[in-house]
């Protein structure tokens, strides 16, 4: 099989890797040190494992649904998840230096694994479609920009945010990482997958896989939005709202799937990720006193706007505007997150919290997405011959960066299958060519 991209990686790939490493830890020793002052590490440790475990396990697993990409979908994770959680460490600690020093506690912990949690959002949108190098130059530049806006909308002290509250990172993070992903997704088209891809597809048994990665996340979500939340009352309404919200999610997600399906039965994609929607929407109010009905009202609406995204968003997205969105992150992670900012929008107008204002939060929304936009486009490439509309959204020549040839992307005939980096059972990938004839039956 022919190619102008190599996908060969024996030597690019560990000099890239060795290299960032050494690059990290070179820093760290310049700069990270232990935080003696640190009272509740202990206390908060239990929060960051159940979030490690969601960003480890569960996001992992939720991307096996491809028959053919289990390897990749848990392995890359890993990869990135390590590489993320070093480089947010360091780019969120250059945010908050004390002495010159990047002081590392519990919370700093809990922070390096949500800046990760963005780039295996953004991982989503292109997953089967591109190489481990790319993924790796991706985490690098993702978490770089996510800790600028994350910085922007939630710490500095001055200008129109003022520290707008999003304690679960709806926007932050969910739709940041989703819509970074999808303009990553629209540089690197590939036109000729626009019919589909043989393997670009579930089977029963890598469906029951996603399924697992679906249970982790949903059980642990309320310790991901009240990880950082303030201790006490905060907190525990975090916890208490996230854990209605997704209940409810579940009602109206299964309820959607039928809906929509014209013979009434349920679809294993609606189920395996709008379920989760209710903890990506809720996040920007959980620690507010919504009060539990309004929590599950914020995951009733976004169990039903995800299926509906799913079914008939997606393929929109796929023949207008040609962004190839492969795990549906804009139907869990985008809608829902838009859906969480509005919820914070509208509680800051009823007054749920004084410290609380409506044109920060609608700012907040606006300025993730927007740096989300056009990260994703310089991360990408190109966007001639589109709408105007669309050219505003990913600039035209914004870059080539993940679009090099020597970066060693997949060609479209072996998407999404394991085998192009993979040593894999020999049973995985039959030889048809070496096959004996069956004439001589």
């Amino acid at each position: 099989m022919t190619s102008s991209f190599s996908t060969a990686m024996r030597i690019k790939f560990p000099v890239l890797a060795i290299i960032l490493e050494v690059a990290i830890i070179i820093l760290f020793g310049i700069f990270v040190k232990y935080d003696s002052t640190d009272r509740r590490f202990l206390q908060l440790y239990p929060l960051f494992q159940d979030t490690h475990v969601m960003i480890f396990v569960g996001f992992g697993f939720l991307m096996t649904f491809l028959k053919k990409y289990g390897y990749s979908s848990v392995g890359l994770n890993m990869l990135i998840a390590a590489l993320g959680l070093q480089w947010g460490t360091l780019l969120q600690g250059f945010w908050h230096m004390e002495s010159n020093e990047i002081r590392i506690n519990v919370t700093s912990m809990i922070t390096a694994d949500f800046s990760t949690a963005a780039v295996l959002i953004s991982f989503g949108a292109v997953l089967g479609k591109t190489s481990p190098i790319q993924m790796l130059i991706m985490a690098i530049l993702e978490i770089t920009l996510f800790a600028c806006n994350e910085h922007l909308v939630e710490e500095l002290g001055v200008g129109i945010f003022n520290g707008a509250k999003d304690i679960g990172a709806s926007m932050t993070i969910h739709a940041f990482g989703a819509y970074f992903g999808l303009a990553v997704a629209r540089t690197l088209y590939r036109p000729s997958l626009k019919n589909g891809h043989i393997n670009d597809s579930s089977a029963y048994h890598s469906d029951i896989f996603a399924m697992i990665g679906t249970l982790f996340l949903w059980l642990f979500w309320p310790s991901f939005n009240s990880a950082i939340a303030e201790e006490g009352e905060a907190q525990k309404r975090a916890i208490i709202n996230t854990y209605f919200s997704l209940a409810a999610c579940t009602l109206t997600a299964f309820a959607a799937s039928s809906l929509v399906e014209e013979r009434g039965k349920l679809d294993m994609v609606h189920i395996q990720n709008a379920t989760l929607a209710g903890g990506v929407a809720v996040g920007s109010c959980a620690d507010l006193n919504i009060l539990p009905f309004a929590a599950m009202l914020i995951g009733s609406i976004a169990g039903i706007i995800s299926v509906v995204g799913f079914k008939y968003i997606t393929p929109f997205l796929a023949s207008k505007l040609k962004v190839q969105d492969t795990c549906g992150v804009h139907n869990l992670h985008g809608l829902p997150g838009v859906l969480g900012g509005i919820a914070s929008i509208i509680a800051a107008a009823l007054q749920v919290n004084a410290n609380l204002s409506a044109a920060m939060q609608a700012a907040a929304l606006a300025c993730s997405i927007g740096i989300a936009l056009a990260g994703g486009a310089l991360t990408g490439s190109v966007t001639d011959g589109l709408p105007t509309y669309i050219v505003v959204l990913f600039p035209p020549n914004a870059g080539l960066i993940l679009k090099l040839p020597f970066l060693g992307q997949p060609p479209d005939q072996i998407c999404y299958d394991d085998s192009v980096y993979w040593e894999v059972p020999n049973e995985e990938v039959p030889q048809t060519d070496n096959l004996p004839s069956q004439d001589n039956d």
